[in-house]
């Protein structure tokens, strides 16, 4: 209670207040003690209080003056006083910076390399489904200002191959299912299938095909050596009895094989394609050509588990002209786009748009949205066009043409690292500057140093003439220079020191004087 009471009444006399707390404990405890009690609690708050206060208080102070260095010290590097350059600095420091700078752009230019703006792409034939396709991804490409180059080839066969071959500078191609796999062509990647590829068999009107072995002992156009027609020819038609021996097999394909077909070359025509396919279309538009409706679709789907049934109802090609004039049953596979490895990511993704655009639309054989899609179970899908197909087109992508692509991925690289690298450093820079300062200091302690010694065993008045004129120039260098406010006591030290010599050469030129008199 006393000392809560000389707390209350700080200005009273110690014996005084032995007897007030006394008497006012006696008058507390006489009425139940509850008012006293009330204002200890009272006072234990308020001093609570201000020791909060004051706390916080010197913290921000503390915190204030830590800010206020940092600034300091950023000013004092901003302008550009953290040492007196010569010449050889300067071209050292430029020389630094450029080297970062080159080795930086190399880098870049490494990891983050532009695309090119030439590739080419193996189609097909003229007239054949990838030609016509191909026609399409090349004016899309142009959009990019990438030039896309269609190779003419005998088909998929031949593209597979090519797509191998080192020494091919073939970087995208259309390949039909069923022709070869991941096994067979190591370093091959699948950006998916495209659309659905049926399989015709047109003939001339004079005749009536309903079975395949009505093919024996006829000439039929099956495409060039190489081909997707040829191969699927040769194993669809063989598991009916037509084959090489059975019938002749002749290498027209697309638009060169309807040719044949009408100045009769030709008896029949197998040939594989989308029927906006130019020749597909010529065979179906023209009067004197009929399309078979494949016998024992079903079956033949069983046998050749990449082979689906399709069906082309009739008067799709043309309502008015009713053609076809009833359905017809046909077989086919999927078509689908391969890539090198190495392809640069830009232009996948380009290609990827492209297919999309292309090939997302509705069509005869297909719905809308259904291609293109990432399944192939012949070839490993590249990553990027399984990410492609679950979360569509980057930001980037999507609101960037390609050309600046490439430059923000390389702007946001060098913004990253130089965050990554830049945070840490920031810690180190009032500890770097403190050290370049006390280094400069250092120099001219060092040349106040020197020139003391020299004239400490001389007593010629010339030399400590020049002895002086050089103390004199060491004090006029050091004016010039600016540090910061943490360094004024070192500073004032130097010049105290710089007087203490120059007194000292100031006696020697009096003592010196005195002796040549």
């Amino acid at each position: 209670m006393f000392a809560v009471c000389c707390a209350v009444l700080p200005g009273s006399k110690s014996g005084h207040c032995h007897k007030s707390c006394d008497n006012k404990s006696d008058n507390n405890l006489h009425h139940g003690g509850v008012p006293f009690l009330r204002a200890e609690k009272s006072v234990n708050n308020k001093v609570k209080s201000r020791v909060k206060s004051f706390t916080n208080l010197r913290r921000n102070h503390v915190q204030d003056q830590r800010r206020k260095k940092r600034a300091a010290v950023l000013a004092a590097l901003w302008k550009g006083s953290i040492m007196e350059f010569n010449r050889w600095q300067i071209f050292k420091v430029s020389t630094v910076i450029a080297g970062s700078i080159g080795i930086a752009s190399l880098a870049l230019i490494h990891f983050i390399p532009a695309p090119p703006s030439r590739v080419v792409m193996a189609t097909a034939f003229k007239g054949a489904s990838f030609e016509y396709y191909g026609r399409q991804y090349r004016e899309i490409f142009a959009r990019s200002h990438v030039k896309l180059e269609l190779r003419e080839t005998a088909g998929a066969v031949e593209n597979v191959k090519l797509l191998q071959d080192p020494n091919a500078d073939v970087q995208i191609a259309f390949v039909t299912g069923g022709i070869s796999d991941a096994k067979h062509a190591p370093g091959v990647l699948s950006l998916g299938t495209v659309y659905d590829q049926p399989f015709w068999i047109f003939y001339r009107a004079n005749e009536q095909f309903d079975r395949l072995s009505q093919l024996e002992g006829k000439r039929i156009a099956v495409g060039p050596v190489g081909s997707a027609t040829r191969h699927t020819a040769e194993q669809v038609l063989g598991r009916g009895g037509v084959n090489s021996e059975t019938a002749t097999f002749l290498p027209f394909a697309g638009s060169a094989a309807d040719e044949a077909l009408q100045d009769g070359q030709v008896d029949a025509v197998w040939i594989i394609g989308v029927p906006e396919a130019t020749a597909v279309q010529s065979f179906l538009r023209n009067r004197n050509v009929r399309l078979m409706s494949f016998p024992m679709a079903e079956a033949f789907t069983r046998i050749f588990p990449d082979l689906g049934r399709m069906t082309l109802p009739q008067g799709t090609i043309d309502i008015e002209r009713v053609i076809p004039s009833n359905d017809v049953q046909l077989i086919g596979t999927r078509a689908k786009v391969l890539i090198r490895s190495d392809l640069h990511p830009e232009i996948v993704q380009l290609l990827l748009q492209t297919m999309k655009e292309v090939h997302g639309g509705s069509d005869l054989f297909h719905r809308g949205g259904e291609y293109p899609n990432g399944s192939d179970s012949e070839y490993t899908v590249a990553p990027t066009a399984i990410d492609f197909y679950k979360s569509g087109p980057s930001f980037m992508q999507r609101h960037l043409p390609l050309s600046l692509s490439v430059h923000v991925q390389r702007a946001i690289a060098v913004l990253v690292t130089g965050i990554a690298i830049g945070l840490p450093l920031l810690h180190f820079v009032p500890q770097g500057y403190n050290w370049m300062t006390r280094r400069r200091l250092f120099y001219w302690y060092a040349q106040l140093k020197a020139l003391e010694a020299s004239f400490e065993s001389s007593t010629n008045y010339k030399h400590l003439i020049d002895k002086q004129a050089e103390i004199e120039r060491i004090e006029e260098a050091l004016s010039k220079m600016h540090f910061p406010l943490t360094f004024s006591d070192q500073v004032y030290n130097l010049r105290s020191h710089i007087d203490m010599v120059r007194r000292k050469i100031a006696s020697r030129l009096r003592y010196s004087g005195r002796v040549a008199a």
